[in-house]
């Protein structure tokens, strides 16, 4: 058994804002794995001034991994704990290549075509009439979940956005969720959050920073409306530290990106300690390619979910690879009559 990796660079069609700034291409680097005439491959997504393993010593590391792959994908997994992109990129190539079909990693009725998965309507930052036209054509092709990237454009204007969906569409026609990617200050986060709560929002992620561990715990205890963790879980690594933050902070949701928090096994850490608390959760992809995205969507339809995910990005840029992923009317569908095309 050997192992290779190579970089991608995935192009955005349109660049696109979040709080943090506006992206225009996105790096990833995939893991192959090559056993006699069997093929697996992982993608290791990375998200640059997001991810704790964005390091100047990551290629050196994923190095490491390819030249120690007979270590096994358990054993590699403890070894990579600070790299969880690439405990992720390791756990889905082994994955791909135990696989029948190294596309086909968790065969079900999603991957026969047969059942969807709901998910959310992603809306990026940008001047109001973009986000406006965004959230239009979100809702003409279906979506009854809407999620905006709120935090970089005037507060107001925002308010604005979300009056104006309200006006056309009641809570039960449309959910909303907000993103805030930590753009509020403490000071002003939950005045922030009454003035959002009046338009029915299902949540609001990540209303602060990150690491703000009391300031989080008194807002979600005085909050309005639900708020989700999503960065807060990044670079926790044991499990006793997770079962922690959850009992401080007791958010009323907990959001999932594989690619951030030790792939599919990290994920069910978190999952279980989720649950055991009885606090709500979804899965969301973080700009992988469809590749990652085909990982993480097939596995998230074999936990059952209640809620609409967050997989809707396969469709950001110019140079993804063509994949029977689509998404159409606010779900997104595998279409087995449609193939691969994985050419590096």
């Amino acid at each position: 058994m050997t192992a290779e990796y190579k970089k991608y660079i995935l192009n955005f069609k349109r660049p696109s804002g979040t709080s943090r700034g506006v992206l225009t291409i996105k790096e990833t680097w995939f893991i192959i794995i090559h056993d006699n005439s069997r093929k697996g491959i992982g993608e290791c997504g990375i998200l640059r001034s997001l991810s704790i393993d964005d390091r100047p010593d990551y290629e050196e590391k994923l190095n490491w991994a390819c030249e120690n792959i007979s270590l096994g994908k358990e054993k590699l997994w403890e070894d990579l704990i600070e790299f969880p992109s690439i405990q992720f990129g390791v756990e889905m190539a082994f994955r791909s290549l135990e696989a029948a079909n190294p596309f086909e990693l968790f065969p079900s009725e999603f991957t026969k075509g047969k059942d969807a998965i709901p998910i959310n309507g992603l809306i990026w930052m940008g001047e109001k009439a973009y986000m406006k036209s965004q959230i239009e054509e979100k809702i003409a092709s279906g979506f009854n979940c809407i999620k905006l990237k709120i935090g970089a454009i005037d507060f107001d204007s925002e308010l604005e956005l979300l009056k104006y969906i309200r006006r056309e569409f009641s809570s039960e026609e449309i959910e909303l969720r907000v993103d805030a990617n930590g753009a509020f200050a403490p000071s002003e986060a939950l005045e922030k959050l009454k003035k959002l709560s009046e338009f029915e929002l299902h949540s609001i992620e990540q209303p602060i920073k990150q690491g703000q561990i009391e300031e989080m715990a008194n807002l979600c205890s005085r909050t309005p409306l639900p708020v989700a963790l999503d960065e807060e879980l990044i670079g926790i690594f044991d499990v006793t530290k997770k079962e922690k933050l959850l009992q401080i902070i007791q958010p009323q949701y907990v959001i999932f990106k594989p690619s951030l928090i030790g792939g599919y096994r990290g994920t069910r850490e978190w999952m279980n300690l989720a649950e055991n608390h009885g606090t709500g959760w979804w899965i969301t992809s973080a700009l992988e390619s469809n590749i990652g995205l085909n990982a993480i969507s097939q596995w998230t339809y074999t936990k059952q979910p209640h809620m609409p995910q967050g997989l809707g990005t396969g469709s950001l840029y110019t140079n993804n690879f063509e994949s029977p992923l689509e998404v159409k009317g606010g779900k997104i569908h595998y279409n087995p009559a449609k193939s691969w095309e994985f050419n590096l």
